[in-house]
């Protein structure tokens, strides 16, 4: 089975790897509140891209949950960052705000014009959003999107290890096999 599935004009690709290395034009990372560049991605973020994209964060003050805003990527290889701020496990409506915040993602993208873009596990990890989840919200959102009106040509989701790549690529193997159907 391949991690590689075409919707349209698009692709949805799994992929293993660290977001913040990835030679894409943007990526998402799943923001604080404040937008404040911290622990894991956030640090990562901080000392590829340097002071300048924190800095430039700044303008955007605090964000509610399922706001997004676009960045540069200061020095790291992808050109944007889309900063989304998700919700956390066990909050109210979290599939729903999840969705949401994906949406969010996928549009400004597309306003920006946007043509490639990478997804983390969305909300796994320090905002205990469980991986089955994340996995099926994730990729449904996007496989949505994509079967729409839009100009994004690739969209790759970048798992950091094998415990985040096997709920994605079940999940994955699932909804390629409805795709197949459909068509």
């Amino acid at each position: 089975m391949s991690d590689e599935l075409r919707v349209k004009n698009a692709v949805i690709r799994l992929a293993k790897g660290d977001i913040t290395d990835m030679e894409i034009e943007s990526f998402v990372y799943y923001a604080q509140h404040d937008l404040a560049l911290g622990s894991g991605f956030g640090t990562a973020i901080a000392m590829r891209g340097g002071p300048s994209i924190q800095e430039e964060l700044k303008q955007y003050g605090t964000l509610e949950t399922t706001g997004v805003v676009i960045s540069s990527a200061g020095s790291m290889k992808a050109e944007h960052i889309i900063h989304a701020v998700g919700p956390r496990f066990q909050e109210h409506d979290l599939e729903s705000k999840l969705r949401t915040t994906i949406i969010n993602c996928l549009t400004l993208a597309d306003e920006k014009g946007i043509k490639s873009i990478a997804f983390p596990a969305m909300g796994v990890g320090f905002y205990g959003v469980p991986l089955g989840v994340s996995a099926e919200i994730t990729l449904g959102t996007i496989l949505e999107y994509l079967s729409g009106q839009t100009g994004i040509d690739e969209v790759v989701i970048s798992l950091l290890d094998n415990r985040e790549y096997q709920p994605y690529q079940k999940q994955f193997s699932a909804m390629s096999q409805g795709v197949e159907e459909r068509t």
